[in-house]
């Protein structure tokens, strides 16, 4: 999970945790890039408005990477959801979640992106 909104961070972990999923939390973009390629994760989560990096730029960084390019990549963003389905596509994640976060969804919104669906 690449967020540098520490209570969303948080408010993530505490979520999928409880689901028994494991999460590596980087706070910017670029030490998102380093901890996805050292451990190979099953999903990459983005927020797309990050202080280093913009959020084109840290999608394609991934698509890019050959161990990282078959990885799915969700976008979290409190962006319009209008304009956040319309850019996290012309970025290549695979969707986009809104922010604020539905815990009652959130868990099975993930669990649906990992499995393909």
């Amino acid at each position: 999970m690449v967020e540098d909104n520490e209570q969303n961070a948080l408010l993530i972990r505490r979520i999928l945790e409880a689901q028994n999923h494991q999460i590596i939390h980087a706070n910017d973009g670029e030490s998102g890039l380093q901890a996805a390629i050292d451990e190979i994760p099953e999903l990459i989560l983005v927020d797309l408005g990050l202080p280093d990096i913009d959020g084109q730029t840290l999608v394609a960084f991934f698509k890019r990477t050959p161990e990282l390019a078959g990885i799915p990549i969700v976008a979290v963003t409190a962006w319009p959801e209008d304009t956040a389905r319309e850019m996290a596509q012309a970025y290549g994640c695979n969707g986009v979640i809104s922010k604020p976060i539905n815990t009652r969804t959130f868990a099975d919104q993930i669990a649906a992106f990992i499995a393909g669906t």
